[in-house]
């Protein structure tokens, strides 16, 4: 195949079809996604380590996560009330700068357990940052598209682990604090510049525009007084109750991979720190080949099916680590390579599942409340995963494990959502 038939293939691909076909926000969105995945992504492997080196303990590391999670859900309801009065575009904007831009810089020089908490409270501002940039991503594309939107937003994430041994590099010849601390002041001003494009080259979504005007005069309490008429619809919805019931599963087991990982293949299977920059790599490499070659030849309106399989190979990938023996690399290898395809599977489906099932005239203060009752419902699992690990580093994994079973228990009670353009 020469090169003009393969530009030829390219152009027609069907995510490069859903990028033309959903030009403004949605482009501009899932193109600058890079600006926070690069650092983010340098980071996460560290992140942990990073507390641990400097005397933080493993059940101070969990007492944070749950801490934070408190304030999350607090922030999470106003997410939805500033969505609505000051814009999805300024809202996206203000949870960038002071969620991540500000937060990092404080995480750049935090030494003790009360700076990290400082850090991590600050960073509590992306949940107001979420409900608002979930609208201005959805809100004026075609509904048809939402699954290969939230591929190309993977995808954004994905590319910028590919810079990750340059980390691993650092880490090995200057010891891991220094270089954790330059990369959250590289992250600090990528995170501005992505709030300056959003300004430039975003708008104002129409859905966004009419609940601006609406709830123009009505006050903040009286909009956080509205909740309890949202609550009960909320709770009458079975398609949106299942919906979160695996959402907050996959938080939670988010939670445990991101903040115990690290941890347990250093401490308890005895890899090397600089190892920790390669996973992601693979894990990368996996979830964009199977992004790019196999997840468009699944039906857009196929949901039940791949979230089923994607969560019994989590299960898999679960039990892989857990019976992975010391200085096995094979086995963490085989481990992240499962837990890749599962994600490929799971990740751009269960958020797609969730939008299509919510009422769009409701949807900021819906989603708010949705993340805020999420991370509500996952914030005691962090103390509980910090004093699992303390006991056992395999034991956080072996919980993770019960909940993907209790997903797939969800899962196969679902029905399918209707896709259709609107």
């Amino acid at each position: 195949m020469n090169l003009k038939a393969k530009l030829h293939n390219l152009k027609h691909h069907p995510l490069v079809r859903v990028l033309a076909d959903n030009g403004g926000n949605p482009r501009t969105l899932v193109l600058i996604e890079p600006l926070w995945g690069i650092p983010y992504n340098l980071i996460a492997p560290f992140a942990t380590l990073y507390m641990y080196t400097q005397g933080i303990t493993d059940v101070q590391i969990g007492l944070i996560l749950s801490v934070t999670m408190v304030v999350q859900v607090l922030f999470s309801f106003f997410g939805g009330i500033l969505s609505d009065k000051l814009g999805r575009k300024f809202t996206t904007m203000m949870g960038d700068f002071f969620g991540w831009s500000m937060a990092c810089l404080v995480w750049a020089v935090s030494n003790n357990f009360w700076l990290f908490l400082a850090a991590a409270v600050l960073n509590c501002f992306e949940q107001i940052n979420q409900t608002a940039w979930y609208c201005l991503l959805i809100e004026d594309a075609h509904p048809k598209d939402l699954v290969g939107l939230y591929t190309w937003v993977t995808i954004g994430g994905l590319v910028a682990i590919f810079f990750a041994p340059l980390s691993g590099l650092f880490v090995s010849s200057y010891s891991i604090v220094p270089v954790v601390r330059v990369l959250y002041f590289l992250f600090a001003l990528t995170m501005a510049m992505k709030t300056f494009i959003t300004f430039r080259f975003c708008h104002e979504t129409g859905q966004g525009k009419i609940r601006r005007a609406e709830t123009k005069g009505v006050s903040v309490f009286q909009m956080l007084g509205e909740y309890r008429h949202l609550i009960p619809r909320l709770l009458k919805d079975k398609s949106v109750l299942k919906a979160i019931a695996v959402s907050v599963i996959l938080y939670i087991t988010n939670m445990v991979n991101t903040n115990f990982f690290g941890l347990y293949v250093t401490q308890r299977l005895g890899l090397s720190e600089n190892l920790l920059a390669m996973f992601p790599i693979l894990n990368a490499a996996v979830m964009l080949v199977f992004m790019v070659g196999i997840q468009h030849r699944i039906s857009a309106s196929n949901f039940r099916v791949p979230l089923w399989i994607g969560l019994a190979l989590y299960s898999v990938a679960a039990l892989v680590l857990i019976f992975s023996p010391a200085d096995s690399l094979g086995f963490v290898l085989l481990y992240v390579f499962v837990a890749a395809v599962a994600a490929a599977l799971v990740n751009p489906r269960k958020d797609a599942l969730l939008q299509l099932n919510l009422d769009t005239q409701e949807r900021a203060r819906l989603n708010a409340l949705i993340m805020a009752s999420t991370i509500a419902l996952s914030s005691p699992f962090g103390y509980l995963a910090g004093w699992l690990s303390s006991l056992d580093r395999r034991l956080p994994f072996g919980f993770a494990f019960l909940l993907f079973l209790a997903a797939i228990l969800v899962i196969s009670r679902i029905q399918e959502p209707q896709v259709a353009e609107e």
